[in-house]
């Protein structure tokens, strides 16, 4: 039973708590700091505090609270993460799945491009649509998007092809149903799992992107205080001032853990071949 797999599932458990902190951090901190009078002011008198008690984790070269912008640095790294899995998720599944049913030259043509765009690395991809539709957070969030969209279409693809051929699916077609009912009504709600589980995973992959992009000052722009650019913009304060470039690193190295442990935990709960919880 799924009860009996999730008691014995430390990864779902551990990452699922990891995943739930980030969250609430994220929906909590607006009610803590405000945005304009708290993390984007200037107080030059405090610049370069070192963490204590005035500030938990110590103020940057403008004196602002890096305890305060790392908290809303949360909230900026989960819209990214999920809003560009969104976009994937939006083309990448219906693709997927017409590819996987129709199946012969069809599916042929969409799997030659979709292996041509698999071939070039999502980073690449990402810069190229960034550099072409101009730097902020949302044509961030739609390159990273466009750039999962081929890996999607795979996974969701493959699981269509292991379903066309069951009887509840030869009963539509003998009934008359036609192929968009087939697909969405049909096969969209028997592969719901893999989905959810590629959603999962695929997040942690699109935090990195979204942070490497902000990194290159084509994501998040200042002086919004997305993880990535913190770490930019700390990184000649190393020896200065350690804790700007320490706090915001820790944060993402962790809500990345978080969503791999959670999403590998996710395959495991809900994968009916895995047998790894059937050991005691």
């Amino acid at each position: 039973m799924l009860t009996d797999r999730l008691q014995g599932n430390w990864q779902i458990k551990v990452g699922g708590a990891m995943v739930a902190s980030f969250v609430a951090m994220a929906l909590i901190v607006p009610f803590v700091y405000d945005y304009d009078g708290d993390i984007l002011k200037h107080a030059i008198d405090f610049k370069y505090h070192a963490p204590g008690a005035e500030f938990w984790f110590g103020s940057d070269n403008y004196g602002r609270d890096v305890f305060a912008r790392v908290l809303w640095g949360a909230r900026i790294t989960l819209v990214i993460g999920c809003s560009s899995v969104i976009v994937a998720l939006a083309v990448g599944v219906p693709l997927g799945m017409l590819s996987g049913y129709w199946g012969r030259w069809r599916d042929e043509v969409l799997m030659r491009v979709n292996d041509a765009f698999m071939c070039l690395p999502g980073l690449m991809v990402a810069l190229l649509l960034v550099s072409v539709l101009g730097s902020n957070l949302w044509n961030a969030i739609l390159a990273i998007g466009i750039s999962y969209i081929p890996r999607v279409v795979r996974v969701v693809r493959s699981a269509t092809i292991g379903l066309k051929n069951e009887e509840f699916v030869i009963a539509a077609r003998a009934r008359g149903e036609g192929d968009a009912y087939i697909v969405f009504q049909e096969i969209l709600p028997n592969i719901w799992t893999v989905v959810i589980v590629e959603a999962g995973i695929r997040i942690g992959f699109a935090i990195i992107l979204g942070a490497a992009l902000s990194y290159l000052s084509l994501g998040v722009q200042p002086p919004a205080p997305g993880w990535g650019l913190m770490i930019y913009e700390s990184r000649q304060l190393i020896f200065l001032a350690p804790w700007t470039l320490i706090f915001p690193s820790v944060a993402l190295a962790l809500i990345i853990i978080s969503f791999n442990v959670f999403g590998e935990g996710l395959r495991r709960l809900l994968d009916p071949r895995d047998r790894s919880f059937d050991l005691n």
